[in-house]
């Protein structure tokens, strides 16, 4: 991946933070002093301004020409980037809405195992009673397939600094790191503690931040099938427009039907069918 020729970002929010567990703060708005980000869109790599970011979405300005609702990646910094949907087109301004769910970056094998273990433990009476052995056997023929379709799950952590604790969103997480909206922004090197509930208690560094989202270093591998015992939550069906998106006269959202997001109990039918539990 590309390095980002920036800073860490002087941004200031918009309105305090005080983020309660199911708040995900898509009112507090970052305004950036012309930062500079790297986008991942139809196959290659551009820099683009970033004019702010939201808890919801960012608004860049780029030489690209995307359609409504196309794919973006966003990299704020090193390591995974916050997969994002065009929302907006204005006058070489573009408005991306972030993805909602929580991104598992492992092996697809290894993140249905975990799917699967979490929709058993926290959500148990939406399995069916015995998986259907036709799909399974189809599905073992294309095992692309049941890669396809999005997780429905958001998972929550607390950030311990400076004798605070501070609610945050997991927006993807790997055995490496984790990127997280917190809404404030972290100094670089920063030693912090990741309380993820039922799922321990990590020790991590600040790689970078910026605009209120973090991309923190595990000190010792993070064994992702952990994420299993702490519950998460679920995205709603029914979308619940952000006030970022206020100038947006679409009121549907890319994250439904039209991604492949399953709903959750489709999910877990799919994967019993081909994990054979």
């Amino acid at each position: 991946m590309n390095k980002i020729r920036s800073t860490i970002l002087g941004g200031v929010p918009s309105a305090p933070a005080t983020p309660s567990a199911n708040d995900h703060r898509d009112e507090v708005r970052h305004r950036l002093a012309r930062e500079i980000a790297t986008i991942g869109y139809d196959g290659a790599t551009f820099e683009v301004d970033l004019i702010n970011l939201s808890g919801g979405g960012a608004m860049i300005e780029a030489a690209i020409s995307p359609q409504l609702w196309d794919r973006v990646d966003l990299y704020l910094g090193e390591g995974s980037p916050i997969e994002c949907a065009v929302r907006w087109l204005r006058g070489g301004r573009i408005g991306l809405e972030f993805a909602h769910e929580t991104q598992i970056e492992c092996a697809p094998e290894e993140r249905d195992a975990l799917l699967l273990e979490v929709i058993r433990r926290s959500f148990p009476d939406i399995l069916p009673a015995s998986p259907a052995e036709p799909e399974a056997k189809a599905d073992a023929a294309d095992p692309s397939r049941r890669s396809a379709s999005r997780h429905p799950l958001i998972w929550n952590g607390k950030i311990a600094w400076q004798h605070e604790s501070r609610t945050v969103r997991l927006r993807n997480i790997s055995a490496s790191g984790v990127l997280i909206d917190s809404q404030i922004d972290f100094p670089e090197g920063a030693e912090l503690i990741l309380d993820l509930g039922k799922s321990g208690q990590y020790a991590v560094t600040v790689g970078w931040s910026r605009g209120g989202q973090a991309g923190l270093v595990f000190k010792a591998p993070f064994i992702l099938s952990s994420l299993a015992a702490a519950r998460p939550e679920v995205a709603p069906q029914r979308w619940q427009r952000p006030a970022y998106l206020d100038r947006c006269a679409d009121q549907s959202s890319p994250w439904e039907s039209g991604w492949d997001r399953s709903a959750l109990a489709d999910l877990g039918a799919d994967l019993a069918g081909f994990l054979k539990y």
